[in-house]
């Protein structure tokens, strides 16, 4: 039966955050919510499934399989217990964070299938269940005795889904459910979803940022801004002739359509900043962990000034090493070199004003007890510049000399990754290395965090070692690309010659990967 939302509004402490919100999602039909952080769509979201925040309310009516939800009670209520699961359920960006890292995988689909049948399974039946589960989504039986950790990205978010859908509901609502994976995983999992959608007739609510996943595979689309839908119709027409000036921004501001316009250096320019005196050599670079070697002879040059991107599935070594050329991993064999001076493995032979880094979720990586400004100054204090110098470095990335008093709770997800740049730039580093600091954002913040860095390039003089999942991405920024499959360099050239002429079989395989997510189907689905 069609899922209907009826004038559902979510309001808060300072009163209305969402306006209300009318839909019809057909069973098998998928509805997107897209917007920038803050607009409103993940409280849409939370309001269905009864997991609003302290303080936050929801009023109006959302019904599955002709039964009313009840939206208006807390979360913790008896009767959102019979709902949730039942009649609706949640997937997660972040497995680990649906995924309890102490229990098995089994166990935890386990759980999901006797909540759904409200009383204890039989061992032998509920392995049998679990194993049956697993096999929908493409994973052996052997992962229901295997711990999260032990699982890749892609698997953990596979185990996610199947505890998701365990209860059978009617309505799956999925909140990026595939930011932090490689293109490859990413378009693997999408495929998984659409096919099991179809195959259980499940409506599905899908929430995120990459217009690309909601270009190939969404029916219909809710543009949302500051808590209101600005736009709405069917995906395909809306993404192609967007009447709202948000959503043309949202659409321009898409690395899909601004790698479009072509390469960002030509093959000649490249050439010259090969032939610059390097920043960094990586020479037969080899790291094992255990009997598993994850990096094997790697090479790799940065020129001054250069951004060079690196790309690759998870697994294939790319964070592994850059995390050995900032001395964080300690490398088996061969040389790092910067600046013509031989780094010894490890930290002991690094210097803040070497190299830093930005990590891809800058909660993380920021301390929330402290102050904006207290977390720059300690940074600008490790380099010997005075706390003074706090505005100037606000200012450097964009942001206002006010926001040193804040938290990093009180920032967005943009604001927080430009304090974290900020943070890494204080010591003045010849290298800045950014690990997927990107993936998190909305597509409106990715370009304008994107811009930031490409501007500091230009006005500092820095090198950059850009490693990302996102082919699209990487084309928008890099003037390089490095391609790693297996712990190895399988390809490097300009990113117009690599991405457009790959001439590796791996490197074809990614290309067709990006191109068949961002696809749009003639008919306007999969």
């Amino acid at each position: 039966m069609t899922v209907l939302l009826s004038e559902l509004s979510v309001l808060g402490p300072d009163g209305t955050m969402v306006e209300p919100v009318s839909a019809e999602i057909a069973p098998g039909a998928t509805l997107a919510l897209i917007g920038e952080s803050g607009s409103g769509k993940t409280l849409t979201a939370k309001s269905i499934v009864g997991l609003l925040p302290r303080g936050f309310r929801a009023t109006g009516a959302a019904t599955v399989a002709g039964q009313e939800l009840p939206v208006s009670l807390r979360g913790d209520d008896a009767a959102w217990r019979r709902a949730r699961g039942r009649s609706v359920s949640l997937l997660l960006q972040d497995p680990f964070t649906s995924l309890t890292p102490v229990h098995r995988c089994g166990d935890q689909i386990a759980w999901t299938l006797e909540a759904a049948h409200g009383h204890r399974i039989p061992r032998a039946a509920k392995r049998a269940q679990v194993e049956e589960r697993l096999a929908e989504v493409n994973l052996p039986a052997r992962v229901a005795d295997a711990f999260p950790h032990e699982l890749s990205g892609g698997m953990r978010q596979r185990v996610a889904i199947a505890a998701a859908l365990a209860s059978d509901p009617q309505l799956l609502i999925a909140d990026e459910p595939t930011t932090a994976l490689d293109a490859s995983n990413q378009a693997e999992i999408l495929d998984l979803l659409r096919r099991i959608q179809l195959e259980r007739r499940l409506s599905v609510i899908l929430i995120s940022h990459d217009l690309g996943v909601v270009r190939g595979r969404t029916d219909d689309v809710l543009v949302m801004r500051d808590g209101q839908v600005v736009e709405r119709g069917a995906t395909a027409a809306v993404l192609a002739a967007p009447e709202h000036p948000y959503t043309r921004a949202l659409i321009e501001a898409d690395p899909v359509v601004a790698a479009r316009s072509g390469a960002r250096i030509s093959a000649e320019e490249a050439a010259d900043v090969a032939e610059a005196e390097a920043l960094l050599v990586c020479e037969g670079v080899t790291k094992a962990f255990g009997v598993r070697t994850v990096l094997s002879d790697v090479n790799l040059t940065i020129p001054p000034g250069a951004i060079v991107g690196i790309v690759g599935e998870s697994g294939s070594g790319k964070s592994t090493l850059a995390r050995c050329v900032a001395g964080l991993e300690r490398e088996d064999a061969g040389r790092i070199v910067l600046s013509g001076e031989a780094l010894a493995p490890g930290r002991g032979s690094r210097t803040p004003d070497q190299m830093q880094i930005v990590f891809q979720d800058p909660y993380s990586s920021l301390n929330p007890m402290m102050s904006i400004g207290a977390i720059l100054a300690e940074a600008l204090g490790v380099a010997g510049r005075a706390s003074s110098e706090v505005p100037a470095m606000l200012e450097m990335v964009g942001l206002p000399a006010e926001f040193a008093k804040k938290r990093p709770a009180e920032l967005s997800g943009g604001q927080r990754q430009r304090v974290a740049i900020a943070r890494a730039l204080a010591p003045q580093p010849r290298l800045l290395i950014c690990d997927e600091s990107v993936s998190a954002l909305d597509v409106s913040v990715q370009a304008d965090i994107l811009a930031l860095l490409a501007r500091l390039r230009d006005e500092l003089g820095i090198a950059i070692l850009f490693i990302s999942h996102d082919l699209a991405v990487v084309r928008m920024i890099a003037d390089t690309v490095t391609v790693m499959w297996d712990g190895r360099v399988v390809e490097s050239g300009t990113c117009h010659e690599v991405l457009e002429q790959p001439a590796h079989e791996y490197t074809r395989l990614l290309v067709a990967a990006a191109m068949r997510e961002n696809a749009v189907p003639a008919d306007g689905k999969d």
